[in-house]
C-alpha cells in the first residue's frame, strides 16, 4: 500500500501543477473571455474523450499483464503530454497533446485496482480513503506550486510536471512491486474492453445497478465544477493563478484530512452507504452556496464546511469494488474511470456553454454562479437515487463494505 501511495502522490502533484495555469495558457491563444472559455472546454474535452475509450482497455490490460506495466505506460504518457503542452505554439497542438495524454493515462483506475488487489473487502473503504488522501495531498501541493511557478512563467509548471512524471516512471520501474498474482490474471478480450461493454458489465454487478447513475451524476457535477472553478473565480472575484492555487490548496488539505485521517473514525460510526448519502447531500448544498457566494473568502469557508463531501468517492468505490470478482478489478475500475470520462466529455461542453452565456456579466453578478447551480441540481438527483437504492439493497454483496 505504501508503494502505490507514493506513486499516486507524485502523479497527482504533477497533475495538480497545471490546474491553475492551463486556462491562462489557453487564454494566450484567444482574444476574448468567451473564446477562452470555449477553447478551454475544447482542450479539456479532448483529454476526456481519449480517456473514455482508453480507460477500460488499459484496465483490462492490467487484469491480463499486471498493474505495474500499465501504470508505467500511464506515467510515460503524462510526461509526453506535459512537455508537448509546454512547447505548444497553437491551439491544435494543445488539443493533440491532451489527446495523447488522455489515451495513455488511466493511472487512477489502475491504482484503485492495485489497492483492491492488496486489501480485504472489509477494509477497502478505508484504503480507498487513504488513496484519496494522496490525491488530496497532491492537489494541495500541486496547484500551489503551479500558481507560484505560473506567476514566473506560464510554461514553467508544465515542464516541472513533466519532470515529475519522468521521476514517477523511474520510481515505478525500479521500486514499485507488482500487486496482481499470476493465478488471478484474466485473458484479454476486446469485447469486454470496449467502453460500452465495460459499462454494461458494471451495471450488471449485483447490488450496484442505480449506483452507476449516482456515480455518473455526481461525477458530472464534480467535473463541471472543476472546469468552471478557475474561470468562475476569475470572472466573479478577479482571481489570478495565485488565488486559484491557494483555493485548490484548501481543497487538497481537506481531502487529505478527511480521507487520510478522519475516514477510519467515520467508518466506525457510519456505514459506507451512510457516508456516501451524507456526502452527496452535503455537496448539493455546497454547490448552491458556491454559486451564491458574494466574496472570494466564502469559497474557502464552503470548502471547509463540506467535510462529508470528501468521503463520497471512497465510499462508492468500496461498494462497487466489493461487488466485483477479484479477477475483474481492473476492468471494474476501468469501467468506473470510463464512466467518469463520459462525464468528463460532457462537463467541458456544459461548463464552457454556461460560462460563455454569463461571461459578459459584471463581476459579482449572481448569475455568474450558473454552473454551480447546475451542479447542485445534478448532485441533488444523485443523492435521491443513492438514498432510495441503499434503502432497497441493504443485504446485497455490494453492501458488504457498508458495515462499520
Amino acid at each position: 500500500m505504501g508503494f502505490i501511495m507514493v506513486a499516486v502522490l507524485i502523479d497527482m502533484i504533477s497533475v495538480g501543477l497545471i490546474i491553475p495555469v492551463l486556462p491562462a495558457l489557453v487564454g494566450t491563444f484567444t482574444a476574448s473571455p468567451a473564446d477562452q472559455a470555449f477553447w478551454y472546454g475544447a482542450v479539456t474535452l479532448s483529454f476526456a474523450v481519449a480517456t473514455f475509450f482508453s480507460a477500460p482497455v488499459l484496465g483490462r490490460l492490467s487484469d491480463r499483464y499486471g498493474r505495474r506495466p500499465v501504470l508505467l505506460l500511464g506515467f510515460c504518457g503524462l510526461a509526453v503530454n506535459f512537455f508537448a503542452t509546454a512547447m505548444a505554439t497553437a491551439l491544435w497542438m494543445l488539443i493533440a497533446a491532451r489527446l495523447l495524454g488522455g489515451a495513455m493515462q488511466a493511472n487512477a483506475a489502475v491504482a484503485q485496482a492495485y489497492v483492491a488487489d492488496v486489501t480485504q473487502p472489509a477494509d477497502r473503504a478505508r484504503r480507498f480513503g487513504l488513496l484519496g488522501a494522496m490525491f488530496g495531498i497532491g492537489y494541495t501541493l500541486g496547484p500551489v506550486m503551479g500558481g507560484v511557478l505560473g506567476d514566473i512563467d506560464l510554461h514553467l509548471p508544465f515542464y516541472v510536471a513533466g519532470g515529475l512524471a519522468v521521476l514517477n516512471t523511474m520510481y515505478g520501474a525500479f521500486v514499485l512491486p507488482e500487486s496482481l498474482q499470476h493465478d488471478k490474471r484474466q485473458a484479454f478480450d476486446w469485447k469486454k474492453a470496449n467502453p460500452v461493454s465495460a459499462l454494461k458489465g458494471l451495471t450488471a454487478l449485483r447490488g450496484v445497478g442505480p449506483l452507476v447513475w449516482v456515480v455518473g451524476l455526481a461525477g458530472l457535477a464534480q467535473f463541471t465544477m472543476h472546469m468552471s472553478w478557475v474561470l468562475y473565480t476569475t470572472f466573479k472575484f478577479g482571481w489570478g493563478p495565485k488565488e486559484n492555487g491557494w483555493s485548490l490548496f484548501t481543497v487538497g488539505v481537506m481531502a487529505a484530512i478527511v480521507q487520510g485521517g478522519l475516514m477510519k473514525q467515520l467508518l466506525k460510526r457510519f456505514s459506507a452507504q451512510r457516508l456516501a448519502a451524507l456526502g452527496l447531500v452535503s455537496a448539493t448544498f455546497c454547490y448552491l452556496a458556491w454559486g451564491l457566494a458574494t466574496e472570494g473568502w466564502m469559497m474557502i469557508v464552503i470548502v471547509v464546511a463540506n467535510l462529508f463531501g470528501f468521503t463520497t468517492v471512497a465510499a462508492l468505490q468500496s461498494l462497487i469494488s466489493n461487488a466485483a470478482d477479484d479477477r475483474d478489478q481492473g476492468q471494474t475500475m476501468g469501467a468506473v474511470a470510463s464512466l467518469n470520462s463520459v462525464t468528463g466529455v460532457l462537463a467541458p461542453v456544459i461548463a464552457a456553454t454556461l460560462l460563455t452565456t454569463v461571461s459578459g456579466r459584471p463581476p459579482g453578478d449572481v448569475w455568474l454562479g450558473l454552473p454551480f447551480f447546475f451542479c447542485a441540481v445534478l448532485q441533488g438527483l444523485a443523492a435521491v437515487l443513492a438514498i432510495r437504492h441503499f434503502q432497497r439493497h441493504r443485504g446485497s454483496p455490494a453492501a458488504a463494505a457498508a458495515a462499520p
